[in-house]
């Protein structure tokens, strides 16, 4: 396991690692450790009670985080016909139909998410499924990223929603905002979030579902927050 630097090191001093903080003041804590020279993310992680060999007792969602993440995302619309203009005008970075699906075959990847109409699906996914699945970046109703309201879909994402999901070990990470945030703000995009990780309980899994949850930044040591 590789060792932590001076500098984590002493940011970790800082934290009782016997005390479960609340959401407020773990948040709190966790602006004043990031310390880097950039406006680092802020991370929640929730550990869940799930078996995640079990397909059906993987977690999947999305969520609006009343303060968005801070992060500016360039939207990729896949549509045709009237749905282009619709898409330009709700803010898509880039939109287009075939046109599209060959730039990315050609090796563009200049997104940070896609979305498509389900006329377009087809298509997206016999020529773009390889490529797009392993980079997370597929188009999924499960993950509110295709429907026939483009432009809708489109805005959600520039104001702020994100797609959370499980990894192989149980585990859920989603950023929650900046460290510019104030705390206030990543306080109740935490609280979203968690209802959101909550509300996506699968029906298989068995005992305490939420068992433990941190924040972290970036660069910074990580905070247990209260259950």
């Amino acid at each position: 396991m590789p060792k932590h630097g001076k500098r984590y090191r002493t940011l970790s001093e800082q934290i009782d690692r016997d005390k479960l903080y609340t959401a407020p003041d773990a948040t709190t804590l966790v602006k004043s450790l990031a310390t880097a020279k950039f406006d680092e993310t802020i991370e929640a992680h929730f550990r869940l009670g799930i078996d995640p060999k079990k397909s059906d007792q993987n977690v999947r969602g999305t969520v609006a985080l009343p303060h968005g993440t801070g992060r500016s995302v360039r939207v990729l619309a896949i549509t045709q016909g009237d749905k282009i203009a619709e898409a330009q005008a709700a803010g898509a970075d880039f939109v287009g139909g075939d046109d599209m699906i060959e730039k990315i075959q050609g090796g563009w990847f200049d997104f940070d998410a896609v979305v498509a109409s389900p006329d377009m699906m087809a298509a997206v996914g016999s020529k773009l499924g390889r490529v797009l699945g392993p980079r997370g970046l597929l188009p999924n109703p499960k993950a509110g990223t295709v429907g026939p309201d483009v432009a809708s879909i489109v805005r959600a994402l520039k104001a702020g929603q994100i797609e959370f999901r499980s990894d192989k070990t149980g585990v859920v990470h989603a950023p929650i905002g900046k460290a510019s945030f104030e705390s206030e703000k990543l306080t109740e995009n935490l609280a979203a979030l968690r209802a959101a990780v909550e509300a996506a309980k699968p029906d298989g899994a068995k005992g305490t579902y939420l068992r433990t949850v941190f924040v972290s930044s970036t660069m910074g040591p990580s905070v247990r927050v209260s259950t």
